[in-house]
């Protein structure tokens, strides 16, 4: 008896449905047929917490990939003074997160509310649907978007009424960490293509790098952490291109194919970490090996804490300290 085989199976034979794969903080799901599964709902449900003291809205800067950004000042600015611009990239991986998503709409508000400033979130294209670089490429779109309005005919009243964009800083968290440095990186010191936007200044939090040999904290660190080494292995896995390791140089900032960082200039950059992070040798070793080499690099350190701290308890002692060092670090290069 003869069978008919089609696409490789038998003509009859009951295929078996497609399973999961990997899975992130419930909100992503992967299954063994390459389909993809996004919840709509974020995996932080917490209360957004709008008192009105800050303005925000949401704008276009990518429409061919169907990407927004959230802008947000102060209501009642303190001062006629134009206020400095403050990137917020966002965290997940690369394969989760959204300047949607309430945890990240929160701390946009305590940011523009306590530096003063006008906060840009922008969202980016998320793996594995898009791997790297396709989240770094759209960090820059982000940026290049604000040029195009700083030199506009009519640019967004909402946006440079009060914004000075000579006076840039960009920020991520954790996977936005990973994409600021890469901006650094790409526009050098001075950001001389972005004029007349100047950026001053780069606030990594627990910037997302790797690599093929584990740090000693990504070994014996705590098994239970927020960010634990099986989700940081997988965020790789999902979102590096095909084929390649974790010292790709888009993981690994002194892989064995990375730039040169110690022949590059740059601005000054601001490297935080918590204590307890997995994250936190790759982000000390960074700032050490940036400082030897003649860099303008501070490194913070927040013992006990988390990765994510600054998002997860925006209010407690070590996220106001952590603010107040932001504050300082726009003020000192502010000038």
């Amino acid at each position: 008896m003869s069978h008919t085989v089609v696409d490789g199976t038998t003509a009859g034979a009951a295929v078996p449905p497609p399973h999961e794969v990997d899975e992130c903080r419930g909100v992503l799901r992967v299954y063994s047929d390459g389909s993809i599964w996004r919840s709509n709902k974020p995996s932080f449900e917490v209360p957004i917490r709008d008192d009105g003291s800050v303005l925000w809205k949401d704008v276009v800067f990518d429409a061919a990939h169907g990407l927004q950004l959230r802008l947000y000042k102060p209501a009642s600015p303190s001062t006629l003074a134009k206020l400095p611009i403050f990137y917020y990239i966002h965290g997940g991986g690369f394969c989760i997160g959204s300047r949607t998503w309430p945890n990240c709409q929160n701390y946009c508000f305590k940011l523009a509310s306590e530096l003063k400033a006008v906060v840009v979130a922008p969202d980016y294209r998320l793996a594995p649907e898009n791997r790297l670089p396709a989240a770094i490429e759209d960090g820059y779109a982000a940026l290049k978007w604000l040029k195009d309005q700083a030199v506009a005919e009519e640019p967004d009243a909402w946006l440079a009424d009060v914004a000075d964009f000579s006076r840039v800083f960009i920020s991520g968290d954790s996977a936005g960490g990973n994409i600021a440095h890469h901006l650094a990186v790409r526009l050098g010191a001075g950001s001389g293509e972005l004029a007349p936007v100047r950026v001053r200044g780069y606030v990594f939090l627990a910037p997302f790098f790797g690599g093929t040999v584990r740090t000693r904290f990504e070994a014996e660190g705590p098994k239970e952490a927020f960010l634990n080494i099986d989700l940081i292995d997988r965020f790789w896995r999902l979102s590096i291109p095909v084929g390649e390791t974790t010292d790709h140089p888009l993981v690994n900032p002194f892989g064995p194919n990375s730039p040169n960082l110690e022949k590059m200039d740059f601005d000054p950059i601001l490297v935080v970490v918590g204590g307890s992070d997995l994250l936190k040798d790759r982000a000390e070793d960074y700032a050490k090996k940036l400082k030897k080499w003649g860099k303008k690099v501070e490194y913070l350190e927040f013992e006990g804490q988390q990765h994510g701290f600054f998002t997860i308890d925006p209010n407690s002692e070590p996220s106001k300290k952590l603010m107040l060092d932001i504050k300082k670090f726009i003020t000192e290069n502010s000038i």
